[in-house]
């Protein structure tokens, strides 16, 4: 077999490059599997307009409520004994 000229230093060059290389590759890599997800336009969260709404009460008017209650009470009727008769 044939010895290389490089040496060492040049056998260390060329993996540097190599991993160099793997490593640009597996970015684009990466790049390309996520590409809809990097670039795809952001959406812009929109909450639905709120309606407030305040009922404001006059203060003249008296909050107090009085319940009244009045209990009738039917007169007793007499009560009639019947005869029977058979």
């Amino acid at each position: 077999m044939e010895d290389k000229k490089g040496g060492f230093f040049s056998e260390i060059k060329n993996q540097i490059v190599t991993g160099i290389g793997l490593v640009i590759t597996a970015a684009f890599g990466l790049l390309i599997a996520n590409m809809q997800s990097i670039f795809e336009p952001k959406e812009e969260k929109v909450d639905p307009p709120v309606m407030e709404q305040r009922i404001n009460t006059p203060n003249n008017i008296k909050d107090t409520l009085v319940i009244t209650k009045t209990i009738v009470i039917p007169p007793k009727k007499e009560e009639k004994e019947e005869e029977i008769s058979w």
